[in-house]
């Protein structure tokens, strides 16, 4: 398939609104009782997830500050709202960074 200008123009006004959560490591990440406040985290994606909020979360345990990416279908406003109600982040097992971004409706990974 040739990507043409046209094409690239036409499917750019297909994208929507989305922001990027980046989720890293809290002051209290290494504490020895955060297992259970970072249960209930992904207990919390699940349910985000289950509402169409959190369109992909993808967990990082690379040994990184990097503990996980979201992608929210809502505004940054939206996901801060969301964000600052989260247990490992109200805990201060982990803070985070949002960013807007634009992507296409309906894109999933493989």
């Amino acid at each position: 398939m040739t990507i043409t200008d046209e094409f690239m123009l036409d499917m750019l006004k297909k994208t929507k609104q989305y922001s990027i959560v980046i989720l890293k490591a809290g002051p209290k990440k290494k504490e020895a009782s955060v297992e259970k406040i970072i249960w209930e985290h992904g207990r919390r994606n699940f349910s985000l997830r289950h509402e169409g909020l959190l369109s992909i979360v993808c967990p990082v345990a690379d040994g990184s500050d990097v503990s996980g990416l979201g992608i929210f279908n809502a505004s940054v406003e939206e996901t801060k709202k969301i964000m600052d109600e989260d247990p490992g982040v109200k805990e201060g097992v982990f803070v985070y960074e949002i960013h807007p971004c634009r992507s296409f409706p309906g894109d999933s990974l493989p």
